[in-house]
């Protein structure tokens, strides 16, 4: 899909990016990291022209981007920064417009793509007459990447997109551009300094360091067979808890154990529904299939008699969400299970402690 070959560039008599090579397949999501000034962007940007290379060559589909417009091809290739850049006089519609607009798109297909991208991006349709300013950092950031995706381009380049975001909400960014790149399977090529995030996100990682590649392999690969102590010193002392990243609660979601009810049932017919089936857990869902609320069905002990309690905001597991995260939020709660739910908030299961506490002996060699 994108091949670079001998790639090298320079600022004045300083090496920025050193006979930089490596093959990008299609629908892969691949890291660049490295410290600051390493030539990650610059890697990134040569591949949409946007910073001329000096010596080697950049192939898309196996055509030298050398002789394709640069206009043209960077309009078929989505770009997101950090600093988003949205136009602040534009509506979050006629910001994500603005690329069909230029291809000539129809009014009624610009309306139709602007419409799905909002929903891709779990923003409902009343944001499309908002500003910019009326939105917050990681709605601000969901507008830029739809709008990177309006023209439906089979390339997305991003660079240190969340890096602005509070950690909080980072990681639900990141959650949810990971179930987003699993719908659309675009291309991406993703510039990050956070080694966490390297590891969470990509498919595929590249490691550079003084404009040189140090290691580029899987993610699973780069933690079990660090290439140098550069590498090594990057994913830090703690690699076998890293690779927890790899799994993701989706890989652990249970379908038995519970029932579901819908949320306009009476708490009288839950209980009594999760009475005869012996049931302890029931979660009340709309008729989107979105988790609404939960009933646990306490079992009666010798000095405590049985008790049905309904808890209306329950804690929730994203599908996304890495085995490690998953841990800790379980952990400090005190929960042995919780629902799973996508980033529509759909119910798709629940995750048990106990499954996850297996998986964690296994990579830390805990017996």
């Amino acid at each position: 899909m994108i091949e670079l070959t001998n790639v090298s560039k320079n600022f004045g008599n300083k090496t920025v990016v050193n006979n930089f090579s490596l093959h990008i397949e299609k629908g892969s999501l691949t890291i660049f990291i490295g410290p600051s000034g390493c030539g990650k962007t610059t890697t990134l940007r040569m591949i949409n022209r946007l910073t001329p290379f000096d010596k080697g060559n950049i192939f898309v589909n196996g055509t030298s981007i050398i002789d394709i417009d640069p206009v043209e091809l960077r309009r078929k290739i989505g770009y997101v920064i950090q600093e988003i850049g949205l136009f602040p006089h534009f509506t979050v519609f006629e910001n994500i417009a603005i690329v069909p607009r230029l291809l000539k798109w129809k009014q009624k297909k610009i309306e139709q793509r602007v419409e799905e991208l909002l929903e891709l991006v779990t923003l409902n349709q009343s944001f499309a007459q908002k500003y910019p300013l009326q939105l917050s950092g990681g709605e601000k950031q969901r507008v830029g990447l739809a709008r990177a995706l309006a023209a439906e381009p089979e390339i997305l380049l991003m660079d240190e997109p969340f890096g602005a975001i509070d950690p909080i909400n980072r990681l639900k960014l990141q959650d949810s551009f990971l179930e987003i790149q699993e719908e659309i399977e675009k291309t991406v090529v993703f510039v990050t300094h956070d080694i966490n995030e390297a590891i969470k996100l990509g498919d595929q990682i590249a490691i550079i360091d003084k404009g040189n590649l140090i290691q580029y392999d899987n993610v699973s690969q780069i933690l079990s067979n660090p290439a140098n102590e550069f590498v090594e010193n990057l994913l830090g002392q703690d690699r076998n808890i890293k690779a927890l990243s790899l799994e993701k609660a989706k890989d652990y979601v249970l379908k038995d154990g519970f029932i579901t009810v819908l949320d306009t049932e009476s708490r009288e017919s839950v209980e009594k529904k999760m009475k005869e089936k012996n049931i302890e857990i029931a979660f009340s869902l709309d008729k989107k299939n979105r988790l609404i609320s939960r009933f646990v069905l306490e079992k009666a002990t010798e000095t405590k008699k049985q008790k049905f309690i309904h808890d209306s905001a329950p804690w929730v597991i994203e599908r996304q969400n890495n085995i490690k995260e998953t841990l800790s939020k379980m952990l400090e709660i005190g929960e042995k299970q919780l629902p799973v739910v996508n980033r529509k908030k759909e119910f798709v299961g629940i995750i048990k402690l106990n499954n996850i506490f297996e998986e964690v002996n296994k990579k830390t060699n805990i017996s």
